[in-house]
């Protein structure tokens, strides 16, 4: 306890005659015979006082503006069903339809594709564009796919894709 009193009083020695110093002290400015500038402490004739509470050599601050950016525009994603075809029929006795798409640009990582089959979500969404839909009835269907960015909005939609499935009924199996 002792050493930091020690040390804050000598600190206060030190610092206390510097700013009284620098307060009091005048700084004079002239020209000698030649031209040349002379600082000095003591005023001699003709010799002007230096004022030190304007700084000459500093600049106002003005204000920084920087070139506005412009926000990244968003990359527009296309999505398209490429089978089965529109208006295309799928022959498959066990009602399975196998479904591939394509999306342009390649989707960033953690975007999800979700199949939409007959207006409803079929399955949870994938990180690709195949898909394997089983037992499916007979007749007439719709298929879209989604793409969804990874905190699930909707990033864009394919054009509705409808197909026939035809398997052999049961009633009059040949």
């Amino acid at each position: 306890m002792r050493l930091l009193w020690l040390i804050f009083i000598v600190q206060l020695f030190v610092l206390f005659p510097a700013t009284v110093s620098a307060q009091e002290k005048k700084i004079y400015v002239s020209r000698d015979a030649n031209g040349v500038l002379v600082f000095s402490d003591s005023p001699t004739p003709g010799s002007e006082e230096v004022s030190f509470k304007v700084k000459p050599n500093l600049m106002e601050a003005t204000e920084v503006r920087f070139p506005e950016r412009k926000a990244p525009t968003p990359e527009t994603y296309n999505v398209e069903i490429l089978q089965p075809e529109h208006q295309g029929t799928v022959r498959d006795n066990t009602g399975s339809v196998y479904i591939s798409g394509r999306i342009t640009p390649r989707f960033q990582r953690g975007f999800r594709v979700r199949l939409l089959l007959n207006g409803m979500p079929h399955g949870d969404p994938k990180s690709s564009t195949a898909f394997v839909l089983r037992d499916i009835e007979r007749g007439e269907h719709t298929l879209q796919l989604q793409l969804l960015d990874q905190s699930g909005k909707l990033i864009a939609t394919s054009q509705i894709t409808t197909f026939y499935l035809h398997r052999a009924s049961l009633i009059r199996p040949k």
